[in-house]
């Protein structure tokens, strides 16, 4: 999937007029550099994960703005923040993230769809794919927020496909508060996008709805075919992100 998005970016690089790109790419040089070293100083990714999310980072901020890197700034606060929640909780339910962050599996697991998404609107100049791009992250978040927040305040849940209560932190495994959370981490998520203008404010609902209907399929494939084996949890992340966009996408349209 990396190379997929690697190969809109060369596309991308030759559509841009030199003069446009070259003042754009400077600045998201010197901003991703600045975020890169903070994200890692704060353990919130990994060496590779640092260098998987500066990649992700200087794609979104070429093909769509700074508007574009801001929502992903959110996603990463949201995620770093309810990581941290409850930590020595999680440790113990063995849940925990490691101490060292995210790698690049789990960032590009999380956000190629949506890099992907942000390319095609510098491509072909639609803002339909900006709203793809914002349901994606959204369900990035929300997955995110509503695992780290249901495992730090909950030790059972409920399989989302037969209801019946397990650990906190099973696959498929979901709680009212960490769905909670994971529906408001969506909207705000939305929220921002629109506040950038990358989205209109008409737009928001759908955007989040569009990540919560990810976040709660990443459920349902996490009970189906995580817990069997079939799938590891970054294809169940890429997949989720990816039928977030393309629910995006369908309503965007229908809404037209």
């Amino acid at each position: 999937m990396l190379l997929h998005v690697t190969q809109l970016g060369s596309i991308l690089w030759e559509q841009l007029d030199s003069a446009a790109t070259a003042y754009r790419a400077g600045a998201a040089v010197a901003v991703t550099a600045v975020f890169t070293v903070l994200a890692r100083a704060a353990r919130g990714v990994s060496p590779s994960g640092a260098a998987g999310g500066a990649l992700v980072s200087f794609l979104l901020y070429v093909s769509a703005g700074p508007g574009a890197f801001v929502v992903l700034v959110s996603v990463f606060v949201l995620a770093l923040i309810t990581t941290r929640l409850g930590y020595a909780r999680k440790q113990r339910l063995g849940t925990a993230e490691s101490g060292d962050g995210r790698t690049a599996s789990q960032v590009f697991a999380n956000l190629v769809v949506g890099t992907a998404a942000a390319i095609l609107f510098a491509i072909r100049g639609k803002t339909i794919y900006l709203l793809a791009f914002s349901a994606a992250l959204a369900e990035a978040a929300a997955d995110t927020v509503s695992s780290e927040y249901g495992q730090a305040h909950s030790d059972r849940a409920r399989l989302i496909t037969t209801w019946e209560l397990v650990p906190a932190g099973t696959d498929g495994g979901i709680t009212l508060a960490g769905t909670t959370a994971g529906a408001v981490a969506a909207f705000l998520v939305s929220v921002i996008a629109a506040s950038v203008r990358l989205i209109p404010r008409s737009s928001v609902a759908l955007s989040a709805l569009a990540g919560i209907f990810g976040m709660l399929l990443d459920s349902v494939l996490g009970a189906w075919l995580e817990r069997r084996k079939f799938l590891n949890n970054d294809t169940v992340n890429f997949v989720s992100t990816m039928l977030a966009a393309i629910a995006a996408l369908l309503l965007g349209r229908l809404s037209l």
